[in-house]
């Protein structure tokens, strides 16, 4: 139910957008003067725009943002293409391209509008998808926890904790290399080694799981060769009273943080890097890869204690995990995972974490 009422708010606001076109395209209708016509077309198709970012949102949660938005601009664009295509068929009407431009702008606009309020927020379910199995088939195996290894060339650990723990089960907290684009032709020849070690992995039934961080950009596409993938807030494995992200969110007063995050995961930064020469999008890639370790340093060198514990209360009567702060601290029910750099991983045993 909860679905299909989602879905009815976009009809509506699609039968508003058809009544007001019918008022001022077709003979005897209401006819506003400019730039009164082009505010009412911006608005009507905005309106539209946001209805369909509530009801994807609620409806398809393995879709990212930058999907979702692009998709909602092409619908709302191709909407407005048809409803200037038919004014040429009707007697003393003429189509007009700036009204279709007033409908794209105001979708784009609705969109961008809507996303300012993920910058001072914990409710980010907009921000937030996943795709798979919040369930292992074994919950008794141990579960590897691999949290920021930002791996360069070596894997370093990997083949070792592999051979040690040949059944086990894995979960990566994000940030597994340095700068991770998944683009065919950016992907480096470490980050295909570990997507052949995750597919040996399950080959031989264990469980994978990663949840992407703040160094992982557009890897939805890898999504089927993970039995969990997702983003944001919201991970956690059922029956286990485990939760999870990579906790690059949990700090609401990193507004820089925050914007950078939105823009880097927008549908107009994945547009420029699909145009963009393999070469330059490259460079571009290890441009935000030097970038990423400069920046906002006074936020990244303290722990934010009280937003980790508010975090971490927030899910009670589980053990809450993330990693992202390269050091192992403990809060409430939260466990910040120790920096994975030189092979440091941690395993969920028991319905504990401890040290692998």
């Amino acid at each position: 139910m909860r679905a299909r009422g989602f879905w009815l708010l976009p009809l509506a606001v699609a039968g508003m957008i058809f009544w007001l076109s019918a008022q001022s395209h077709y003979p005897g209708g209401l006819q506003l003067p400019p730039p009164l016509d082009k505010i009412g077309h911006a608005a009507a198709f905005g309106a539209l725009a946001l209805a369909l970012d509530l009801a994807l949102r609620h409806s398809v949660p393995g879709l990212p943002l930058y999907r979702r938005h692009l998709l909602i601009l092409a619908a709302v664009a191709l909407y407005g293409a048809s409803d200037e295509w038919h004014q040429r068929f009707v007697p003393g009407r003429a189509s007009e391209l700036g009204d279709w431009v007033a409908d794209t702008l105001g979708g784009a606009l609705a969109l961008a509008a809507g996303s300012l309020q993920l910058l001072a927020t914990r409710r980010l379910g907009a921000l937030s998808w996943w795709r798979g199995r919040m369930r292992r088939p074994e919950p008794a195996r141990d579960l590897i926890l691999v949290a920021d290894p930002h791996w360069g060339a070596t894997l370093t650990g990997l083949e070792a904790a592999t051979a040690a723990h040949p059944k086990a089960d894995w979960l990566f907290l994000g940030d597994v290399f340095d700068v991770w684009v998944g683009f065919p032709g950016m992907e480096t020849d470490p980050q295909r080694a570990f997507l052949a070690w995750v597919d040996g992995r399950r080959a031989v039934g264990c469980w994978v799981g990663l949840w992407l961080g703040n160094r992982e950009y557009f890897l939805d596409r890898h999504a089927a060769r993970f039995d969990l993938l997702g983003e944001g807030i919201g991970g956690a494995l059922e029956d286990e009273a485990l939760a999870w992200e990579h906790g690059d969110l949990i700090n609401t007063a990193d507004r820089q943080y925050r914007l950078w995050n939105l823009v880097s995961r927008s549908g107009p930064l994945w547009l420029l890097f699909r145009l963009l020469p393999g070469g330059t999008a490259r460079r571009v890639s290890a441009w935000m890869e030097r970038k990423l370790r400069t920046t906002n340093a006074a936020y990244k060198l303290a722990f934010p204690r009280e937003a980790f514990r508010a975090a971490a209360l927030a899910h009670p009567g589980t053990t809450f995990l993330t990693g992202h702060f390269h050091t192992h601290e403990v809060e409430a029910n939260g466990i910040a995972l120790p920096w994975a750099h030189e092979g440091r991983f941690m395993v969920w045993r028991g319905g504990k974490v401890e040290a692998l």
